[in-house]
């Protein structure tokens, strides 16, 4: 038995104008390896098939279908690999780079990446170190999915795309509040806020996309270390 119901997944793709047929089969088997998987490993408190359906692929397709996602993509603290797995499901063309710390998940996403026969390089480190390293303005794209506080979020984002990119912001309900105390951080790390998208998830829940375009080089003393930046985020 399937871990979601593939044709109910297709339609609450459609209703966002998203054709998910040609992948659906690749999400059911995704969604497969996470169920079996949690039972060892804590990837994700959702595990029913609904919650798999909206909570991870719809809210992961609703970013990867937005036509500035292209080139090459870093997801920042993927996790179980949302949304940066399911974008290059739908769009395989995509250089996706999987950035996660723990171990355990990033084995779990090489298992994934290795049963759906998808390229991706995985990155074993936090953000903010990577952005001091070879990562340091690398991305055409950076995408973050509820990992941190958004001034937090962008000190550990905005360093690894380069000058002409995007980082997108996976955010609930409180994105528009969070973005305007969120200008000034912003700035100080090459970035100009760029617009908001709202969607309402199949099951109620608000989703906004929070874009941020890169208009000039992170300055060098960013981003600081995880502590610093978790105690005094930007203002």
């Amino acid at each position: 038995m399937s871990a979601i119901d593939t044709k109910r997944l297709c339609e609450k793709a459609a209703a966002y104008g998203v054709d998910l047929s040609a992948v659906a089969p690749q999400l059911a088997a995704y969604a497969q390896m996470l169920v079996e998987y949690n039972e060892k490993v804590n990837l994700t408190a959702i595990t029913d098939a609904e919650g798999i359906e909206d909570r991870h692929f719809i809210d992961s397709l609703l970013l990867a279908s937005q036509p500035e996602v292209q080139g090459s993509l870093v997801d920042v603290g993927t996790g179980a690999g949302f949304p940066g797995i399911v974008a290059k499901l739908y769009k395989p063309q995509l250089a996706l780079t999987l950035m996660e710390p723990t171990g355990k998940r990033v084995d779990f996403l090489r298992y994934v990446c290795g049963q759906l026969g998808l390229e991706a390089e995985f990155v074993k480190e936090r953000a903010e170190e990577a952005a001091r390293k070879r990562w340091r303005e690398a991305f055409d794209v950076a995408s973050a999915r509820a990992v941190a506080a958004l001034p937090v979020l962008l000190e550990y984002c905005l360093p690894l795309v380069k000058k002409g990119g995007l980082f997108i912001a996976m955010k609930g309900a409180g994105a528009a509040q969070e973005a305007q105390q969120a200008q000034a951080a912003a700035a100080k790390l090459g970035g100009r806020y760029a617009g908001r998208r709202d969607f309402t998830l199949p099951d109620g829940s608000a989703r906004s996309l929070l874009f941020y375009e890169k208009i000039s080089q992170t300055p060098p003393v960013y981003p600081r270390n995880g502590g610093k930046i978790a105690k005094a985020p930007l203002k």
